[in-house]
């Protein structure tokens, strides 16, 4: 095996989809490697150039084109030059295809076209941006959920994530000594959800932050007695405003996303 091995994403969309597919395989694997996308292929001599790029460099190639085709081209080229090909989209869509008994479009980009769910993404990110940190709370109630806690929780992170995903997402910082803002408790407890880490890791990320703006990592911000008092009273807070809570310590902004959705469809 080459010392960076590369694999080659080709999609006649974004591929996102392919991309993401692609880094959760390769995360079970210990060893370097690169990953190039080849977004908006259409036609056979785009397939052609790509094939021939992963022939130079022996990449895997992995795609997903809707169009048949396109898709035949590929891999009747990559055969010719011996380039590993791994189809993730067309044994998928024939399974789908004869499970609801129907053919399929085979229309590329209509993921990622300008359909009612794509503006209404559009519309959520911004709402994400405008209620950032406690900003625009005269309009908060028009949020689908609320993330609140204490400083350095990830609210922002996980706001634009769901965003992302087309849920309206604000979030409200907890201030050591100040009480929330009556927008936040005004809601609807089942739109709140607070966002919790352990003392340890919450020194640790705070610390970080404060280094990286060039001043003290002992400054009270990130002292360990502050820090458990700052996160004993939001749990106090928690409690007597009936919010849920999740515990975000060690996991990913995407493995957190999905507790909240969960939590959000109960």
């Amino acid at each position: 095996m080459a010392e960076r091995a590369e694999v080659f994403v080709v999609s006649d969309g974004t591929g996102e989809t392919a991309s993401a597919l692609v880094r959760a395989a390769m995360a079970q694997f210990q060893t370097a490697w690169r990953l190039r996308t080849f977004a908006d292929t259409r036609t056979d001599a785009q397939a052609r150039r790509v094939v021939a790029r992963a022939a130079e460099s022996g990449a895997l190639i992995c795609f997903t084109l809707v169009n048949k085709q396109l898709a035949t081209a590929l891999r009747e080229g990559a055969a010719e030059q011996a380039v590993p090909v791994v189809d993730l989209l067309g044994p998928l869509v024939s399974h789908v295809g004869e499970h609801l008994r129907a053919e399929p479009a085979g229309e590329p980009g209509l993921l990622h076209g300008f359909s009612d769910e794509y503006f209404q993404r559009v519309e959520a990110v911004e709402f994400a941006v405008r209620h950032d940190d406690g900003a625009s709370l005269h309009t908060l109630f028009r949020a689908d959920l609320v993330l609140t806690g204490v400083s350095r929780t990830s609210k922002t992170p996980l706001s634009m994530y769901l965003a992302q995903r087309g849920f309206k997402t604000g979030n409200v910082p907890l201030l050591p000594g100040i009480e929330p803002p009556r927008e936040l408790l005004d809601l609807d407890a089942g739109k709140v959800i607070a966002l919790l880490v352990s003392a340890q890791t919450l020194v640790d990320v705070r610390r970080a932050r404060i280094r990286a703006l060039g001043a003290s990592p002992y400054a009270a911000y990130a002292d360990p007695d502050v820090v458990e008092e700052e996160l004993r009273h939001a749990r106090t807070l928690i409690r007597r405003h009936g919010w849920r809570s999740v515990d975000i310590t060690g996991r990913a902004v995407e493995e957190n996303a999905a507790r909240l959705l969960e939590l959000l469809d109960r």
